[in-house]
């Protein structure tokens, strides 16, 4: 529980669904919601799944779902329930309550600290919310899919020469933590009550928010 390995480190990398706003619920509802058509069973199984993969992008999760569902498709099909998952889901995240915390980490952070967003959610998408929530200027760079995190920190790292023991990553998922490992970089876990088995697992610090009574 404690800020200190974020508050000591010049760069800062972060996810946004359950790191910046306690969002994740919503796009575990969405999926349940895009395939319960398909029954029970499938929709419960693509909570599940998705509940287990946080920070994975949803152009991953929708073939697989579609897959598990018994349906033939193609790209068309797979962009059709990507656009719909993004309906359902945009405005609800903008609503979204905050993470404890983070809005003044980072409004006070801002002028001695270089943030930098790696998240699995779409590129436009995810700048339309930043613009929404007011946050956008925070951040040096901002990375959604399709660009996957390790590699788009790897190049980031090499774009702004960062010294990677000066940098911490600070997620909520496993793709997070690996995408850290894979560059070096320090990790530190988010707890929420989707990564139990993260906070079993991992050897690294955790911060259930961003409250000064964390430091």
């Amino acid at each position: 529980m404690t800020m200190v390995t974020i508050l000591s480190c010049r760069f800062v990398f972060l996810d946004f669904d359950g790191v910046i706003k306690e969002s994740i619920r919503v796009k575990t509802d969405a999926f349940e919601e895009l395939f319960t058509q398909f029954g029970e069973q499938t929709a419960c199984k693509v909570r599940e799944h998705h509940t287990n993969n946080g920070g994975l992008s949803r152009y991953e999760k929708i073939p697989l779902y579609l897959e598990w569902a018994g349906e033939d498709f193609g790209d068309g099909t797979v962009n059709q329930y990507c656009d719909s998952f993004s309906t359902l889901v945009t405005q609800a995240v903008i609503d979204s309550p905050w993470v404890a915390g983070v809005q003044a980490f980072l409004q006070e952070q801002v002028e001695d600290k270089l943030f930098f967003l790696f998240t699995a959610t779409p590129q436009t998408e995810i700048e339309e919310i930043l613009d929404a929530i007011h946050i956008k200027h925070c951040f040096k760079g901002i990375y959604g899919a399709p660009a996957r995190k390790a590699e788009a920190m790897s190049e980031t790292i090499c774009k702004y020469t960062i010294d990677t023991s000066d940098a911490v990553m600070v997620g909520d998922s496993r793709s997070d933590y690996e995408a850290a490992k894979e560059n070096g970089v320090k990790f530190v876990l988010r707890r929420t009550p989707n990564n139990a088995d993260l906070q079993h697992s991992l050897n690294c610090d955790m911060i259930d928010d961003f409250v000064s009574h964390n430091e």
